[in-house]
């Protein structure tokens, strides 16, 4: 099986899309997430999708499933907010293993199913780390501008746990994603890099930032050039933007990372700006259509999709993309997969 970097340097990789997005579909109520494992669970459960991979593992299997059959190469596990500090709002802080190592075995499963059937086309999981809902650098407080509502090292035993348990369950990859507080995402990398110390093990990373508005930063105040030289002393396999906005938005921040960076590039944009519902708009055409100019400009290496995104989005950026070389890498650490 060909490991991610030589494929990187051969095609363009397709990253897959939204899971919340695809799980609305299911329309999913309180006692949907619940199942039968926490129906008396004392706090409301609905809206924690990371939970759907324990009382409903066969549709998370489906939405992975959907998005390998649109031509994927990577999925993401269901796992974007299976840290203890996240969890907390549910409190089920003792749950976070458990949901990220089975997330992680699902996505897994499916994957090696495609593999299998597939061999010239390998397909991989990527471990999903969030930015938990509290920041590092940052004061919650406008009143108290030195109050911090977590440290460091609350973040780093956080991620230090939820990075075992994805691994534990089969992950290829760990992907740091939505980073909008570049400190989070700092003891997120740093808690990789102590996991890979003392199993003795090297395992690829992609770190996915999020530019928040026009300005073009992100919520801590970072350009993304700031983003990438704050994260450039860890060996990563891609550095990239995610969220926020829509594909032809990003241009500009993806050709400065394009520019200064020696990693692989990703990005995986959301379908155009939320309306007036929150809903997003984008079809697969229109959005694809966008992505045709990053494939153009040689800028990326990865595409795939986030907020409103689905497989027939996925699918239609395949379609614009295996024509087109990907940008030329100089991946600095070589990981055999």
């Amino acid at each position: 099986m060909k490991n991610i970097q030589e494929i990187l340097k051969e095609r363009i990789l397709i990253l897959d899309g939204a899971m919340g997005t695809m799980l609305q579909r299911y329309k999913f109520t309180e006692e949907d997430f619940r199942g039968e494992r926490f129906k008396d669970w004392a706090h409301p459960l609905q809206g924690n999708n990371d939970l759907l991979s324990l009382t409903q593992p066969e549709a998370i299997a489906d939405i992975h499933r959907q998005y390998f059959e649109a031509g994927a190469d990577i999925v993401e596990t269901n796992t974007f907010s299976s840290t203890t500090i996240a969890m907390a709002d549910y409190h089920m802080e003792e749950l976070v293993y458990e949901l990220n190592y089975e997330s992680a075995r699902i996505a897994k499963k499916v994957a090696d199913e495609f593999t299998a059937k597939e061999p010239h086309k390998p397909r991989f999981v990527a471990g999903s780390i969030g930015p938990t809902n509290k920041t590092a650098s940052m004061s919650p407080d406008v009143n108290d501008p030195g109050y911090r509502a977590i440290s460091f090292d609350e973040l780093r035993e956080a991620y230090k746990q939820q990075i075992e348990a994805l691994l534990d369950g089969g992950s290829d990859i760990l992907l740091v994603e939505t980073v909008f507080d570049t400190l989070n995402a700092k003891a997120a990398l740093f808690a990789i890099e102590e996991v890979k110390e003392e199993r003795k093990i090297d395992v690829p990373i992609m770190v996915s930032g999020t530019i928040t508005d026009a300005s073009g930063r992100t919520l801590s105040g970072q350009t993304a050039e700031a983003f990438l030289i704050s994260i450039s002393h860890i060996p990563i396999l891609s550095v990239g933007l995610n969220c926020a906005l829509g594909a032809s938005q990003l241009v500009p921040h993806l050709e400065v990372l394009s520019a200064k960076s020696d990693y692989a590039i990703s990005a995986h944009p959301n379908a155009g700006l939320p309306n007036a519902f929150g809903e997003y708009d984008e079809t697969p055409e229109q959005m694809a259509a966008q992505i045709k100019e990053y494939a153009e400009k040689q800028l990326v290496n990865i595409v795939g999709g986030c907020c409103g995104t689905t497989p027939e989005h996925i699918a239609a950026m395949l379609a614009i993309v295996k024509d087109h070389k990907p940008r030329g890498v100089n991946i600095l650490e070589k990981v055999v997969l």
